[in-house]
């Protein structure tokens, strides 16, 4: 296959001390996978099967160096506290994003502010990212690293589809992110993305905790709300905002988010979150993307600049006082 080719697929085994007895999904496929990044160094070992399902799975390797779990120890490693070359200043990374569940599908809004410290490096990043037609992620973290590892699993999804001529569940797409980048657990990489999308079969199976009771009629169909980070951690839930604005962003949902909002009504309380997190965090702000992901795929809102909902806002407020300024002098001329 052309595409294979180009990424120079081989059928080779894996190794065994990564993921022994693991399979992503109740199916008597073989499900394969490329290695990490394309660096054209390649040290792929074998695993066992589990179910009579052949997994493999390759490790990430860059030039001249040695296997993992060949490597000695190294002055630099997680476990010594240092590393190899330190920057000259610390650079705070700061975003906004946020997903959640409602009746109509499911809503992701993000912030398009990149920030290095004190210094907005890009006001127009997209922090949503399509990976096929019913599945977008929102990434918080390094943004070097959010976006090799957004390119690396809309890949893999592609080759999986394909191979099977189907489309792996979300379910299972959390699971093969998840084990690709638990071997990273302990060293600076900083990537969090929450998975949003519709499972249009069944077959999943559900190996993320949920944080929450679904709203789903089925476990295996419908929207579905999977946070996975850099150590390997993924959880499921009806509601998610990750990033230095989400405590004020959670304020907001908390308080608005019912299962029967229209979809206007989604779209508002989600811009008005976005709005309220970079209203008080520094490193969020400029515009918001909003998707909205249902039964026939995702749809993308045009983006808007926050100075308009700023000014929405201002505009309420003054309706308030004039209504109660109304009700005062109703009240005194009484």
């Amino acid at each position: 296959m052309a595409l294979e080719d180009i990424c120079r697929f081989r059928d080779t085994a894996v190794y065994p001390k990564w993921f022994p007895d693991f399979d992503f999904e109740d199916t008597a496929a073989c499900f394969h996978m490329t290695d990490l990044c394309n660096f054209g160094l390649r040290r792929l070992v074998k695993s066992g099967t589990n179910r009579g399902i052949q997994l493999q799975f390759s490790k990430l390797t860059l030039p001249n160096s040695a296997p993992f779990h060949r490597r000695p120890p190294m002055p630099y490693s997680p476990a010594n506290n240092s590393v190899t070359v330190r920057r000259p200043f610390p650079l705070s990374h700061g975003t906004t994003t946020l997903a959640f569940i409602f009746q109509g599908g499911v809503i992701a809004a993000a912030d398009t502010r990149a920030s290095a410290g004190g210094l907005v490096a890009c006001p127009a990043v997209h922090k949503i990212t399509p990976i096929h037609s019913h599945l977008v992620v929102t990434s918080s973290g390094s943004g070097a690293d959010c976006m090799l590892w957004e390119r690396i699993l809309a890949r893999e999804i592609r080759l999986y589809q394909l191979r099977h001529r189907r489309c792996l569940s979300i379910s299972g797409t959390a699971k093969l992110l998840s084990f690709m980048l638990h071997p990273f657990k302990g060293t600076e990489l900083c990537v969090a993305l929450t998975l949003c999308g519709w499972d249009k079969e069944a077959g999943n199976v559900d190996g993320a905790m949920r944080s929450e009771d679904s709203h789903s009629a089925s476990p295996n169909k419908g929207p579905k709300l999977i946070y996975v980070c850099s150590d390997g951690a993924r959880l499921q839930g009806d509601i998610f905002s990750v990033g230095s604005g989400s405590p004020y962003a959670y304020g907001v949902l908390d308080g608005g988010l019912r299962w029967s909002l229209s979809e206007e009504e989604a779209v508002s309380l989600a811009r008005e979150a976005v709005f309220r997190a970079t209203h008080r965090d520094a490193y969020s702000g400029n515009s918001v993307d909003l998707f909205h992901i249902t039964a026939q795929g995702w749809s993308q809102r045009k983006r808007e600049d926050l100075r308009e909902e700023y000014y929405r806002d201002m505009k309420r407020r003054e309706k308030t006082v004039e209504e109660r300024r109304r009700g005062t002098a109703s009240q005194g001329s009484g």
